[in-house]
């Protein structure tokens, strides 16, 4: 799993900030520009699990299908929420156990979890419908490109995954459709067709460089601290 740009020590702060009374939610978001969703869940899992709660990941976590099975029946059964099992076991995010019920909800198996397994080579490539698709690329983009992961919680390859966020990257949501044959390469469109697609790939260039300045402040603001 790609490396959070929010440290352990950084959300455990801003958890006992809230813990402390400084703010409200809505205030210490704003403050360091987190979601408000996103923080409710750290203070949920600082209050039971302290800074421990922030440093085990998914990336060095086993979840055999026997315990997904029973955080699944848990969210089902109405013992809690998504957000409160997830807090409850300690799982690394919500749309970890999100995929575990689309699975068990579709009579997929929920199969052990190795975090040694690669998920390069596929075993096979299942279907996936074009709003799949689009989840699948919101997720990898949301997540700093992490194909590998998410490849593993959407039960696709790697290769899958990778040739989607690409082909969104160039084409936009048009890319995802998926079309007989070969897609026209840009020499074999119209001028006009031709600068759209120029211009979709400049807007996503700006847009990751934008991303990556505003980590870079809230790294340097965090180092001030």
């Amino acid at each position: 799993m790609s490396k959070s740009p929010y440290t352990p020590e950084f959300r455990a702060k801003v958890s006992q900030e809230y813990l402390d009374g400084v703010g409200y939610y809505g205030y210490i978001s704003a403050k360091y520009d987190i979601g408000k969703k996103t923080l409710q869940q750290w203070v949920a899992k600082y209050r039971i699990y302290g800074i421990v709660a922030f440093v085990h990941k998914l990336g060095n976590a086993s979840y055999s299908s026997d315990f997904k099975t029973m955080c699944v029946k848990a969210v089902l059964s109405g013992e809690g929420s998504v957000d409160d099992i997830v807090v409850k076991y300690n799982i690394s995010s919500r749309q970890v156990l999100r995929s575990w019920i689309k699975r068990y909800n579709v009579n997929r198996e929920l199969k052990d979890y190795d975090p040694k397994r690669e998920v390069y080579m596929a075993e096979a490539r299942r279907k996936t419908t074009i709003e799949e698709r689009k989840e699948i690329v919101e997720y990898c983009l949301k997540h700093n490109h992490d194909y590998k992961e998410t490849a593993h919680i959407y039960d696709v390859s790697y290769s899958q995954v990778y040739s989607w966020v690409k082909k969104y990257d160039t084409n936009g949501e048009e890319g995802l459709s998926d079309k007989r044959g070969r897609h026209k390469t840009d020499d074999e469109v119209d001028e006009l067709e031709r600068l759209k697609r120029e211009n979709l790939r400049l807007k996503r260039q700006l847009e990751e460089k934008d991303m990556v300045v505003e980590l870079l402040k809230k790294v340097k603001e965090f180092e001030r601290m």
